[in-house]
């Protein structure tokens, strides 16, 4: 495994494993295992996941020692307040499993997020939280945040693929040292991504799946990324892609495959504030 280095000093793995969609607990409690099992050691998780109980127990179950991890889990929007980050963070907690997290990340940016940061700069200076950062922030909502607050976030977790490469919001996290991580590293199998003739036959060019060409292309730009699989072999291809190297040719062949924009969401638009601020994870 590699790792980069946040700006607060602490180590991430630059490939984890993402638990999203996993809502059945034992399937869940199953798939974190055997993804142990494969190696991985970051898990990236969410309060709105409804999965943070399940991962909690494979965790506890593995055998491997605390430290050896490196968990996320994130803050919805009804606890993005200063009131309310904290209790969130300590709910995370206790249905992990867990004496303190890696990484707490403000899952999307509506609601009280600066409340909730304030929250999040004491949890860190209190050292009950690895490092914090945030997700699915545009440029200016990030740099906003960081101009307006003590702690800089190690982390913008965002949407990032082949499809949508996030060029201008890579220059200016590196501009503010935030660390770049991805979720949907392949797009969701979106655009028949796993059959795009050029990432086909760059993975016949290098003897490797489809998957190991676009992760291989992620950890080239810098980028953390978090794939998600239910298959034992898939499992173990996503973590094998530290033993080559795509030419610089081929990293611009693939930059080529932008469309510029998510096709998912687009945070700009009102209708994805409604859309998120709608979905409530408790009543």
């Amino acid at each position: 495994m590699e790792y980069v280095t946040l700006n607060n000093g602490s180590k991430m793995p630059m490939v984890g494993f993402g638990v999203y969609q996993l809502t059945d607990e034992k399937e869940t409690e199953r798939i974190v295992s055997q993804a142990i099992q494969a190696g991985y050691r970051s898990f990236d998780t969410s309060s709105a996941y409804f999965n943070e109980e399940a991962v909690g127990r494979a965790l506890a179950a593995s055998g491997v020692p605390r430290e050896d991890f490196f968990i996320t889990s994130k803050l919805w929007i009804q606890d993005a307040s200063y009131e309310k980050a904290k209790a969130a963070y300590q709910a995370s907690l206790v249905r992990l499993g867990l004496e303190y997290l890696d990484l707490y990340l403000i899952h999307q940016p509506f609601g009280d997020y600066y409340g909730a940061w304030r929250a999040m700069e004491e949890l860190y200076k209190e050292k009950k939280v690895g490092a914090i950062g945030v997700s699915n922030f545009d440029d200016a909502r990030l740099a906003d945040l960081i101009l307006n607050n003590q702690i800089t976030p190690a982390v913008n977790q965002v949407e990032t693929h082949p499809f949508f490469q996030q060029k201008t919001a890579i220059e200016t996290m590196k501009k503010y040292n935030v660390q770049i991580e991805s979720w949907g590293p392949f797009s969701q199998g979106s655009q028949n991504i796993f059959t795009n003739p050029l990432l086909t036959e760059l993975a016949q060019t290098y003897q490797k799946t489809v998957g190991q060409i676009i992760l291989r292309w992620h950890i080239q730009r810098s980028v953390v990324v978090i794939p998600k699989s239910t298959n034992y072999q898939r499992m173990q291809d996503n973590l094998a892609v530290f033993d080559f190297q795509l030419t610089a040719s081929d990293m611009e062949k693939i930059a080529q495959l932008d469309l510029g924009h998510s096709e998912a969401i687009d945070y700009l638009q009102a209708g994805a504030a409604e859309m998120l601020n709608g979905l409530k994870i408790y009543d």
